[in-house]
């Protein structure tokens, strides 16, 4: 052993670290061991067969990654932008559903229509469905708004950052058809007016045609004054419509033909500038027509309040002269 030893050290002068003095689990060489050799058998051997339940199993193929690695993966994605995913899935589930490629392609897609990060973000919290819409159903939108619309091109992008639910409309089922029908009522540039474009026709603005008709005005008076203020179509029947007018009839006295004039009227807050303001011209003794009494701001509606709390009844021919004010008072 000695000799062997002596071998081992000549041809490895750098010596394994198994050589230290550290304990290890390598078979002591100096320890004489009996050899024990198999005696074959002279008769034939036969080779055993597979376990029928081995038989069964063969080698399987790289599955594809799981549905939760996926879904993982679509989380990290849409946080990475910015968005919260389960708020995302709460208001469009179809999301859960749709692969990590196909939201991708549509992010890419609007990227390359030179929307920002910022405002990629915004659109797709104001409607998740973009993220489930195909870039090949999308770019006939944007061909739609530049074409028929007659949108700017400069201009697309304040349109759909305006109003991101327009790229999930279909152009036959929803934007052509509402097109039509607002330029039938007269309204030309409907390029000014492109949040209209998602609503429905038979769901929306038909329904608010029909409201005002049934409370007095004339189908030609009713076209008239959507016509004069387009964004009249935006606003709720019962939240809006509905406690402005009665405010209107019964709380301060106003001849309906006014609202004619002045459609504006149900754009204003009613707790914050309609009452308000009527309330100070009723203690004050003063009648404004409607586009005095609101479309003024806080500094100019005391001002013109307190020059007419301190003058003369006004004139007939006087910007301040209001038909439903009392006549008798007034001298010409």
């Amino acid at each position: 052993m000695q000799e062997a030893h002596s071998v081992v050290s000549a041809k490895n002068p750098f010596r394994p670290s198994f050589f230290s003095g550290k304990p290890h689990y390598f078979l002591s060489l100096s320890r004489p061991r009996s050899l024990h050799f198999i005696v074959l058998s002279t008769k034939t051997i036969t080779p055993l067969k597979p376990h029928k339940e081995l038989q069964s199993v063969s080698p399987s193929p790289l599955s594809p990654p799981s549905i939760h690695s996926d879904f993982e993966e679509k989380m990290l994605y849409l946080d990475s932008m910015g968005l919260d995913f389960l708020s995302l899935i709460n208001h469009h589930p179809p999301i859960t559903t749709t692969s990590l490629s196909d939201i991708k392609s549509t992010v890419d897609f609007l990227v390359s229509m030179d929307f920002t990060a910022p405002e990629l973000r915004r659109m797709l919290s104001m409607c998740p469905e973009i993220l489930t819409a195909q870039p090949s159903a999308i770019l006939p939108i944007f061909t739609f708004l530049l074409r028929e619309a007659r949108v700017n091109g400069s201009d697309i992008k304040r349109v759909i950052n305006r109003r991101p639910r327009l790229l999930v409309c279909g152009v036959e089922s929803r934007l052509r058809p509402t097109l039509y029908f607002l330029q039938s009522i007269g309204i030309a540039e409907v390029n000014k007016h492109t949040s209209l474009l998602s609503c429905s026709v038979e769901q929306k603005l038909v329904p608010r045609i029909e409201y005002f008709k049934k409370i007095g005005f004339s189908h030609r008076e009713t076209v008239s004054m959507f016509r004069r203020f387009p964004q009249l179509f935006n606003y709720s029947i019962k939240d809006n419509y509905e406690p402005k007018l009665n405010y209107f009839v019964v709380e301060m006295g106003r001849d309906l033909k006014e609202l004619k004039e002045f459609p504006q009227y149900f754009s204003f807050s009613l707790e914050n500038r309609i009452k308000p303001r009527h309330q100070c011209c009723v203690e004050n003794g003063v009648c404004f027509p409607l586009p005095a009494l609101l479309k003024t701001s806080d500094a100019q509606f005391r001002d013109r309040l307190e020059v007419c709390c301190n003058s003369s009844i006004p004139l007939k021919n006087s910007p301040l002269w209001f038909t439903n004010c009392n006549n008798d008072s007034i001298k010409s």
